[in-house]
């Protein structure tokens, strides 16, 4: 079998696959051999070689990395965190199974932040995860094992999960593309709780198409889940050529003219509305007057439901469990103390603040106003377009270790992407050109956010994809062979 089976997208190899060009076992073998050789820290745990029984189903049996937040049976599911090791969930997630129903076969889970809880996957209890594109970098988080193993051709598509854009942030910093659907498109039953409100699941992929492949397997109403919906419709795989009568908003509040924003990663975005200008599209300014502090907002609400969703982990139900000589309350401190990490321990005393008596009004009352505000100011921007753009990420990928010191400049890095998180609705990033970081350095890759309505995934895929066919960017990070 050729090794460039490696760069096909998971449509051609589907299509090769019902046309009898491609055996599902061989591509399933490929991936896994190459998941096997996992220099880059994305993988937690690996399917052997030979695990594709049959290849029915749309998928046929394609290989799917998953985020280890996605609990899967009998096999070990710990969110990245030393407190569920060892733990074997007794059921698999609705993503995940659909996923299955759909033939695809599980490759592997992915490394991540702990608990999804970072931006550089830095914070997992299990090792960092380095970027494909330059090993002395993050990948971005905390879905960064899943967009490190797509973008190293470790594996061919993956699932990851977005709070306040940890599926579009990696996808920026490894050149892949990253999809946060509208919240309630897709089940969030069995997946590990980081802030029930604003989870969710999400596609990250080498092109547009199989983003959309992908989230139509997994997308639909579950009984399990009474906060998901589905997707009216269902969702269309992208065929539009040119963005002829679309109007594209730029905020500018989070546009390449906002502070912290990387003058590399700015002239990408200017270059890539010209991109838009040339296929058609009209691009114009327009405001959120509120997303400026989406940020302090977010940082205010997450923590608090984290307090909330990791109340459960004492030692009692789910993984190790301290020695405290029989003391109820120690036990319960001296596993909370071993298990957890740093940031992790930050956010739940962030949180656990926020709710307390005397500041709930102060800071969570608060938080939660602003975020009805930003809706708003989303639903007022629609009204004038079709799309909003913005760039996904101030910056490009920073080195490991630069801002593990500072949380404060760690928790820029989701400057453009936790509005549209509040506001539930969808975003994709698509991977846009190449740029050096401030002071000098490698190129690295520079991610564009493309935001659209609520459950208006379908037309969001489409336009993206014309974008997407149109900039022709090379995936395959330098190095980074078959």
């Amino acid at each position: 079998m050729s090794p460039d089976v490696l760069e096909l997208s998971v449509a051609e190899a589907l299509r090769r696959i019902e046309a009898g060009e491609l055996a599902a076992e061989d591509y399933f073998d490929a991936y896994a051999k190459r998941a096997a050789a996992d220099e880059l820290g994305a993988y937690l745990w690996r399917a052997e070689p030979g695990s594709v029984a049959d290849a029915k189903g749309e998928l046929r049996g394609a290989p799917i990395a998953v985020k280890d937040i996605f609990c899967t049976e009998g096999i070990e599911t710990t969110a990245g965190s030393r407190i569920l090791k060892g733990y074997r969930p007794p059921y698999t997630s609705t993503a995940v199974r659909r996923l299955a129903d759909a033939g695809a076969r599980l490759l592997g889970k992915t490394n991540m932040d702990e608990f999804a809880m970072g931006s550089s996957n830095e914070n997992s209890g299990y090792g960092p995860v380095l970027n494909p594109w330059d090993r002395e970098r993050v990948p971005g988080g905390s879905s960064g094992g899943s967009a490190a193993a797509v973008a190293g051709r470790l594996a061919p598509w993956a699932i990851g999960t977005d709070t306040g854009g940890s599926i579009r942030q990696p996808a920026s910093l490894c050149g892949i593309v990253g999809l946060k659907p509208t919240y309630g498109a897709v089940s969030r039953y069995g997946m590990i709780a980081f802030a029930s409100s604003l989870d969710q699941c999400g596609p990250l992929t080498r092109d547009v198409t199989d983003a959309a492949l992908l989230l139509r397997a997994i997308e639909g109403r579950d009984p399990c889940d009474s906060t998901s919906v589905g997707i009216e419709g269902g969702v269309e795989l992208p065929s539009r050529e040119s963005l002829e009568g679309l109007r594209f908003g730029v905020p500018r509040q989070l546009s390449a003219e906002a502070e912290g924003i990387e003058a590399g990663v700015s002239e990408v975005f200017e270059r890539t509305l010209g991109v838009i200008r040339e296929l058609g599209g009209e691009v114009d300014q327009c405001g959120l007057p509120h997303a400026a502090h989406g940020l302090s907002a977010y940082y205010v609400l997450a923590p608090a439901e984290a307090s909330a969703n990791l109340a459960r982990y004492d030692g009692v139900r789910f993984g190790p469990r301290a020695d405290a000589d029989g003391d109820l309350i120690a036990m319960y401190e001296r596993t909370r103390a071993e298990g957890f990490g740093a940031e992790v321990k930050r956010r739940i005393m962030l949180g656990t603040y926020a709710l307390s008596s005397g500041y709930y009004e102060a800071y969570y009352g608060r938080a939660q106003r602003v975020r009805t505000k930003i809706a708003d100011d989303f639903r007022a921007a629609f009204e004038r377009f079709d799309y909003l753009v913005t760039p996904t990420s101030p910056t490009v990928a920073f080195r490991l270790g630069e801002r593990t010191a500072n949380p404060l400049t760690m928790y820029l890095s989701d400057f453009c992407t936790v509005p549209m998180s509040l506001a539930g609705i969808p975003a994709i990033s698509i991977p846009a050109g190449l740029a050096e970081p401030d002071g000098g350095g490698p190129e690295l890759p520079v991610g564009f956010q493309i935001t659209a309505p609520a459950f208006a995934e379908s037309s969001l895929l489409d336009a993206a994809h014309a974008l997407e066919r149109a900039i022709d960017f090379d995936t395959r990070p330098l190095g980074v062979g078959p």
